[in-house]
């Protein structure tokens, strides 16, 4: 049962990150996983099953490497900080791969939540993909649309990525601005307060992601377009 992320996790986070060392971890493997991993497996349980009423295929998987991501960073470029000091959790759409699907997305850290939809980094064929399927003038609207909406109510959008539109796109058509994204995505963040450490998080998530439905279903459509 799920009764929200407990402090105790928040406090390991804050520890790990004056001890970021895989030694470190071994030795305080039972609080991680007491503290934070078993909190999280709950959360995608509960969460999946709020989901599901707003998208009935979601893919809500309590295990590491699906809804959950694993805590060690890529040695190769981690040797000071290997250990992540924040932690991600995924629910995604399709059967592509999770982080190039249209998903709900959250990551806390001691003190700050972050929550979004959609896709957060196009890999070079989905963005490639994107800025063919927004040549029709319909989807750039609907998206611009999308977008405005959001930031009415109160979201936040990410920067574009480019400067200089793609090839081939006509920097004067209407809405054209979206082509120099490099992502798809609206988000929010808050503080790891009360709400967070209890069960009221999933209510208070769960009203996130449906103020997103709109953009989520955009990218979605995205993703199916990218299959065709």
């Amino acid at each position: 049962m799920f009764n929200g992320f407990p402090k105790e996790g928040l406090e390991f986070l804050d520890e790990l990150l004056i001890n970021n060392s895989k030694e470190w971890l071994d030795a305080n493997r039972e609080r991680y996983d007491s503290s934070v991993v078993a909190p999280c497996k709950a959360y995608v349980q509960e969460m999946g099953e709020h989901l599901q009423i707003l998208v009935p295929t979601i893919q809500a998987i309590p295990k590491i490497n699906k809804s959950l991501f694993k805590i060690y960073r890529d040695a190769r470029y981690h040797l000071d900080d290997p250990i992540k000091t924040r932690i991600g959790i995924i629910f995604w759409q399709g059967q592509g791969h999770r982080m190039q699907s249209s998903s709900f997305y959250m990551h806390y850290d001691a003190h700050e939540v972050f929550v979004a939809t959609g896709i957060r980094n196009f890999k070079p064929p989905l963005l490639s993909t994107y800025r063919e399927y927004i040549q029709n003038e319909e989807r750039r609207r609907e998206l611009h649309e999308i977008f405005e909406d959001l930031k009415a109510k109160g979201y936040q959008l990410p920067e574009p990525k480019y400067k200089r539109f793609p090839r081939d796109f006509d920097k004067d058509e209407p809405y054209a601005y979206l082509a120099l994204y490099g992502s798809v995505y609206a988000y929010t963040i808050y503080k790891t307060n009360k709400i967070f450490q209890s069960k009221k998080v999933i209510d208070k998530n769960f009203k996130i992601y449906e103020d997103m439905m709109e953009l989520q279903r955009w990218v979605y459509g995205l993703t199916l377009y990218s299959e065709e």
